[in-house]
């Protein structure tokens, strides 16, 4: 590594060590964190990747840039039973997150200071690395990409992400201010943050760069002042610099971390009546050039999230919306580990007792809009909050609780069963809360 690349990399450990982040409280528990949970948990993309659901016990899971250890955390409640290592430059950092852990009882975790150069020291091979909010921070992330591919097992997923070039430019402009004033020359301290504080009030409202980046909250909130207007190597990527840096780092996209928000369809009016051009075009585009266009048209998303993995490494699999019948009632029906929670059962119980829909999306708000559970289909789920269960058992379950039609009152066969729970599984898989092995 050049002297230019050491010296920024000692003012990022130099910020981190004296500024230690997230600044969560150690006490504060991540359990009802739902969404986050589900990130963090190797179920999540290992089924989108494989079409398969695997255990975690026994699994090897790095946070590489762990800081104060919250995604450590994180990753903890998410996949019981693995090992969790942890890895950051900052030493202040790493002691708080051994802390962290200690504190809600997770004995089985490692603290490394050291930087991601140095993971081939550790000597392990991990099932999932979690690489967040550190990419766009280094100098050259296709080597720390590299490395991580090293010790990554030839099943194992990578979840990281870069800062976006489009959506983040006001604060990149921002950055450059700051530099020009010698605010980040060496490590941000009290007296630079003071004078971002009084730079921007003393700006105009209208001002585009006070409009587009200011909150007054700040002022209050230094961390927000150093992680968006003072943050050491901080650097916007393109969804095409993204795809080129995984392809030198000799790794392939496995999906976007949050993919339901970037259909590019959606964006449209009348998505069935697009003009000529889009119509015959957008169907032959590739997922990279949909993706840039998403960014280049609504540029909302500050991070690049995804996930990434050893190329042809993938599990051949077929859609569910092309299976057979054949192929459903082969299949094993999963709820998401998520979903299996105490607090959920009382909810669906307390639904379907009193015959009211079920809000599925307040567990696991996966869509960002609200997503309700017909009662009958809740009980049918019911049993899935146990084990898994099969599609032949939801299908004789179904029966059980609605067996007449209730207008004609007909009696429900097996067949309509058979059609009535395909279409709720299918649906239910398509936005992530059910998870669809088929047997073979």
């Amino acid at each position: 590594m050049d002297d230019k690349n050491t010296d920024l990399l000692e003012k990022i450990r130099r910020q981190f060590e004296n500024s230690p982040y997230p600044i969560n409280p150690l006490h504060h528990s991540t359990k009802n964190e739902h969404l986050w949970l589900y990130i963090h948990n190797l179920i999540t993309p290992y089924y989108l990747r494989n079409q398969r659901v695997i255990e975690t016990p026994g699994k090897v899971i790095l946070d590489a840039g762990c800081g104060t250890g919250y995604s450590s955390l994180l990753l903890a409640e998410a996949n019981p039973g693995a090992q969790i290592i942890g890895i950051d430059l900052s030493e202040k950092s790493v002691d708080i997150a051994k802390q962290r852990l200690q504190v809600h009882g997770f004995e089985k975790a490692d603290f490394h200071p050291i930087s991601i150069e140095e993971l081939p020291k550790l000597g392990k091979e991990f099932d999932y690395i979690n690489c967040d909010e550190v990419l766009y921070l280094l100098p050259n992330p296709v080597s720390a990409l590299q490395i991580m591919r090293s010790v990554l097992k030839p099943e194992g997923i990578i979840r990281s992400n870069f800062h976006s070039a489009v959506n983040r430019f006001p604060y990149f402009r921002a950055q450059g201010l700051f530099k020009m004033m010698g605010l980040m020359d060496d490590t941000p301290q009290d007296m630079a943050m003071e004078l971002v504080c009084e730079t921007m009030k003393a700006l105009k409202d209208p001002v585009l760069l006070k409009r587009q980046t200011w909150d007054a909250s700040f002022e209050e909130n230094t961390h927000n002042i150093l992680t968006n207007y003072l943050l050491q190597g901080d650097k916007g990527f393109t969804i095409p610099e993204m795809f080129s840096i995984l392809e030198a780092s000799g790794l392939e996209l496995i999906s976007m971390v949050n993919w339901r928000q970037w259909d590019l369809i959606s964006l449209f009016k009348e998505p069935d009546n697009l003009p000529v051009f889009l119509g015959m075009s957008l169907p032959e585009i590739s997922l990279q050039e949909r993706l840039h266009l998403f960014e280049l048209l609504h540029p909302v998303h500050r991070l690049l999230d995804f996930w990434c993995g050893h190329p042809h490494q993938a599990q051949s699999w077929i859609p569910v919306t092309e299976w057979t019948n054949t192929d459903w009632q082969e299949v094993r029906v999963h709820l998401h580990p998520q979903l299996r929670t105490p607090a959920v059962k009382d909810e669906m119980i307390r639904c379907i007792t009193q015959l009211n829909p079920f809000e599925i999306s307040k567990h696991l708000p996966l869509m960002g809009v609200q997503s309700l559970v017909d009662s009958t289909i809740a009980a049918c789920l019911l049993p899935l909050l146990d084990s898994p269960q099969s599609m032949l058992s939801l299908i004789a379950l179904w029966q059980q609780l609605r067996p007449v039609h209730p207008v004609t009152l007909e009696v429900t066969t097996p067949q309509e069963a058979f059609k009535l729970v395909k279409q709720a599984l299918t649906g239910l898989e398509e936005n992530g809360y059910v998870l669809l092995e088929r047997q073979f």
